[in-house]
């Protein structure tokens, strides 16, 4: 005789990993938590999110980017705290189109460079997109880094990006703001904040 038994029994027996391999650590969607959105307006190049709580281990920050700056491409900038010191230093490297890459490292600037958003003469179904991660953002005893990466496709002519960024202060972080060195945040730009539980 064949017990047929159903599959939410089955599933509930059976842990979610993140690879095919068992025995890497369980999957837990839950330790992501949604601290905020915004929409860019098509009148300011800054979204910032304040008010940030120090509950969580790590900050992520999801995003996609279009600006009404007439041209191909226009920086992002990430700062922290609303400061606008020479407390950070920016390292990135860069695969653009079929040429060789590019690499660039700044020490003593006053914001983390945080990739590019494509401007107003790229067509407008394409977009920008970048994740950035920022760990142990709550201590009040060591300096804070910014890991990121991101692009666009252009038919053969976008870039990909490998960003880090470090922010020389102490203090928690509590706010964010994402900033284009010139023009507006289009109603195409959304970013999204997340808190991530753990260690």
């Amino acid at each position: 005789m064949i017990t047929r038994l159903k599959l939410s029994t089955i599933e509930q027996g059976l842990p979610k990993y993140r690879s095919m391999l068992a025995g890497n650590d369980a999957y837990k969607p839950s330790s992501f938590e949604s601290i905020a959105s915004a929409t860019g307006t098509g009148s300011s190049g800054t979204i910032t999110f304040s008010s940030i709580p120090s509950t969580y281990a790590s900050l992520q920050i999801r995003g996609i980017f279009r600006t009404d700056v007439a041209s191909s491409v226009q920086d992002i900038f990430i700062r922290f705290n609303s400061d606008s010191g020479t407390n950070y230093a920016s390292h990135f490297i860069a695969g653009v189109g079929s040429g060789s890459p590019l690499t660039d490292a700044t020490a003593s600037t006053t914001r983390v460079n945080g990739g590019r958003s494509l401007g107003s003469t790229v067509a407008s179904n394409i977009i920008s997109s970048y994740v950035y991660d920022i760990h142990d953002y709550a201590s009040t005893s060591r300096y804070k880094t910014l890991r990121g990466f991101g692009g666009d496709d252009r038919n053969g002519t976008g870039n990909i990006r490998l960003i880090s960024g470090l922010w020389m202060s102490t203090s928690a972080i509590t706010s964010v703001s994402i900033s284009l060195f010139s023009g507006n945040w289009t109603t195409q730009t959304q970013i999204s904040l997340y808190g991530i539980k753990g260690a």
